[in-house]
């Protein structure tokens, strides 16, 4: 199993791409293809057929995948962009930003 350093849920920052300077929410993880799909991140317009969930159907604006190397997470003292270390802590491997040290939740 692949080892990522955001996870579904994080805050993160965008640091390529058309979205640059975006922050989101981490919906969910594809860790076949190495990419996540971040709330308000990266919209395209998908055309649908009329269906239970959208009854009048037509174009629908929705999140695409982004590659994770285009990703950072936020740090959550200082706010900005960070880098992610890795260290044990009473038997547990935890994350924390390295930007200000902080324990990642």
């Amino acid at each position: 199993m692949k080892k990522f350093h955001i996870k579904k849920g994080d805050t993160v920052y965008v640091n390529a791409g058309n979205d640059k300077g975006k922050t989101g929410r981490v919906l969910e993880m594809i860790t076949d293809k190495d990419r996540a799909i971040v709330e308000g991140v990266n919209m395209v317009s998908k055309h649908t057929k009329p269906n239970p969930k959208h009854p009048q159907g037509g174009i629908i604006k929705q999140e695409a995948a982004i590659h994770v190397s285009n990703l950072q997470l936020v740090d959550p003292v200082k706010g900005g962009p960070t880098r992610i270390g890795r260290k044990f802590v009473d038997g547990k491997k935890i994350r924390y930003a390295k930007k200000s040290g902080e324990e990642i939740k």
